[in-house]
This record gives structure tokens, sequence and C-alpha cells, in this order.
């Protein structure tokens, strides 16, 4: 009987098991995602500061009017440092307006901002930093009412220390780098990332680049597969070509894996029924390679699929026609050693037809529509190219695959569940 998609899924996992936690730095996690929530170190903002070029006001001076002009607090500098020796209550918005720059650290009893421009004059004064409070002809500036907090970003108004910052489970990606230097976190803390070796060939096989002779192909799945690897963070630690000598391909396969002690093999191919199927062959071997299990999951593209142990390295076999390869490998090979875009769910744009006994896996290019009354945006799923395995070309628009339930005749609008590529 035909395994389910999950079924395989999940005899993957077991067979590969879980990569090792590492704390890697910020920018080189980026893709992958967190295996446990990462709490914040400090608050952020670290302290008050002004979100614009403007004035710093006092509970006085909130209902606007003319007032003397303080010493100017740049951003970086300390306003306790610049405001301490003024006559009355030091460090602080009381007798006066302080003129603050964006991002500054505010005074202490700050009660509102409010943006230079706003001001008569609308300009800061030349010199106004070295006013003192016992100059009777200190400048003076007159500014409008302003609401308590206008302006002012205060502390812990983003995060509070101790938060969590980033739970377990997101994605790292750029903004996170920002968020991790912003509170001086130098790990994260995910999965390693995977190294494999990816095995593809065969002796109608030749290499991308040749001129095939008459009964012969370019190799495409190999590039691919390793392409697939980048986009879905593996790293491809080493690769091998098959011929159909199963003594050329074992000797071959040891040889990869001895030198790249990899987490695990990708091989394109070699596991139907044929007189040839030299991958099949090798790894059913009871030669120093421990059970195999070769059989069918219920699903087109790639029903035949295959697991293996080899020299103790977990060993996932896809099926070799290319679409079948690529769509294998968004299934069942990106989501245990890589990363992947979680399934949504989307509404065909066109009827489709299902097949008996199979989930099909319709390559597809997806859009995003008006909002739908209370279902908000919808996507609308549109299946690219014909259903063939080996219609590659037709596959290159493709943003997604769609997922049609085995014997079920779908209408436009249906609800199906669409996997990102």
């Amino acid at each position: 009987m035909a395994r389910t998609p999950e079924d395989h899924l999940g005899a993957v996992r077991a067979l590969v098991g879980e990569l090792p936690v590492e704390h890697a730095a910020p920018a080189d996690a980026v893709g992958r995602r967190l295996v446990a929530d990462v709490t914040a170190a400090e608050d952020s903002p670290r302290f008050d500061n002004s979100q614009m070029d403007g004035y710093a006001l006092g509970e006085a001076h909130l209902a606007g009017g003319a007032f003397p002009v303080g010493p100017t607090i740049p951003a970086g500098a300390d306003p306790r440092d610049i405001l301490t020796g003024l006559s009355g209550p030091t460090r602080g918005v009381v007798d006066r307006v302080i003129p603050v720059m964006t991002g500054a650290r505010l005074p202490a009893d700050t009660a509102a901002v409010v943006p230079v421009e706003a001001c008569a004059p609308s300009e800061f004064f030349d010199g106004d930093d070295s006013d003192d409070s016992d100059n009777s002809e200190s400048a003076t500036v007159t500014v409008p009412a302003a609401p308590a907090g206008q302006f002012v970003r205060t502390r812990g108004s983003d995060i509070r220390a101790g938060a969590v910052l980033l739970p377990a489970g997101h994605r790292v990606n750029p903004r996170t780098v920002g968020v991790a230097a912003a509170q001086g976190i130098t790990g994260l803390p995910v999965r390693r990332r995977a190294r494999i070796v990816v095995c593809t060939g065969g002796d109608e096989i030749g290499s991308a680049g040749d001129i095939p002779g008459a009964a012969s192909i370019r190799d495409a799945n190999g590039p691919m597969l390793e392409a697939l690897c980048t986009a879905h963070g593996i790293a491809v630690a080493g690769t091998v070509r098959t011929s159909d000598n199963p003594d050329a391909f074992r000797a071959a396969l040891a040889d990869a894996v001895d030198r790249a002690r990899p987490d695990a093999v990708v091989t394109s191919g070699g596991i139907s029924h044929g007189r040839f199927e030299v991958v099949r062959q090798v790894l059913q071997s009871a030669t120093g390679v421990e059970a195999a299990w070769f059989g069918h999951v219920a699903q087109q593209p790639g029903g035949p699929q295959g697991l293996a142990r080899f020299h103790g390295v977990p060993v996932v076999c896809l099926p070799g026609n290319p679409v079948s390869t690529a769509v294998s490998f968004r299934l069942f090979v990106a989501p245990v050693l890589g990363e992947v875009n979680a399934t949504v769910t989307g509404r065909l744009a066109a009827p489709v037809q299902g097949l008996a006994g199979r989930d099909c896996f319709l390559r597809a290019r997806t859009e995003v529509g008006a909002a739908d009354g209370a279902h908000g945006a919808v996507v609308t799923v549109t299946p690219v190219g014909g259903t063939g395995s080996h219609l590659l070309a037709q596959s290159v628009e493709a943003d997604c695959l769609v997922r049609i339930p085995a014997g079920e005749d779908l209408g436009r609008g249906a609800v199906v569940t669409v996997y990102p590529l």
C-alpha cells in the first residue's frame, strides 16, 4: 500500500533526526528558525528620547507661549551633564524649553516635544547652546500648545527587558538582525545548517554543459538540486555523478560520504523497477548497507521514493524526472533539512480534476486579490503548465504547489492547500 505524503515526511524526519543547535551570529542565522525564545536584554528604547528636532517642554509649557531657551541637547549627549549648573532645578525641564535633536535623550520632567518648524522662530537660534539661565537677555521662543506625551518616545515602549523579544519558531530576517544588534545580542539559537551530498546521473545523463549525444540528455537535476539547497538554506558538501555500474557508484558514493561527512545524501533517479536502477540496487544490497525502504507515495508527481542509510548516513532518494525531483525536494527534503514557508490556503482560479488514489501537486502561480467580505485578502492560485513530470520548462513561472486531494474534482473558487516554493 502506498504511503501518504504525510507518512513519508514523517519517515524522512525519523531517518534524518534533528540537527544540533548552535548559537549563530544573527547575520549568519538569516533564513533559519529560532529553536527557543530570545528575551530582551534591556528596555527599548533605552531611555526617553525625542521623535523630532524641536523643543522639550515641561508641564508648565504645554499651554504654549513665549519661553526662554536652554542649552541644546544633541543626540548622544547626556542632558544631565549639559544641564548641570543651571539656576533653579537642574537636569530637567522646568523654567525654560530645551532644544533637542531627533533621537536625543530627553531631560527629566519632559512632558512633550514640539517640532522647531511649528515654533516662532521656526529655526534654532545660532549658539543657543551657550545660553545661561542667569542671562536676562537670553533668547526666547514662542511654542504652540501641545498635548502631553507628543513626540516623546518613552523608555521601553518597543519592548521591556526580560520580555520575549523573538519567539521560538521565528524565522530570522534582516530586521531580526537589527533588533539583535540594538539589544547587543551576538548569538541566536538555531539548528546548524544541514550539509548534504547531492547524487544525480545515469548513463543517459551528460554534464550540464555537454552537447548531448543522440540518445542522451544534459544533467538538469544536479544544478537544480544545488540551487534548491541554496534557496532553502542547505549547504552542498559534495556531489556524485552516477553511472549504471553498481560497483562504480558504490565506490563513488563511499568516497564522497567519507570526504564530506554530510548530514544526509539526496539522490535523484535510479529507484524504480527498471534493470538499471543503480541507486536502489546499491542501497538495498546487504553488503555494508543498512536496511532500506523503496516504495510509492500516493501522489503525482513523485510517486517513487526511497529511504536508506549508507555508511551510517541517511539517504533520501527522490525520483529522477525533473519536476518529480523538484516537487519531492519541496515536500520531503526542504522541510526536514532546510527551511520552508508555511502552507496557506487559496482559491482555485479554474476548475481542476483530481486523480483516483493519488493527491496531485500542481505547479501554480499565486495572486493576492481584493478583500472578500469578512475573509480579508484572497489568495488565488492558477495552475501553470501541464501535469507531466518531465515538463520542467512549463513549471518555471510557478511560485507554489497546489494540493488536489485524491479523487476530487474541484471547481473554480474551491479552497485548496498551497505550498509556497
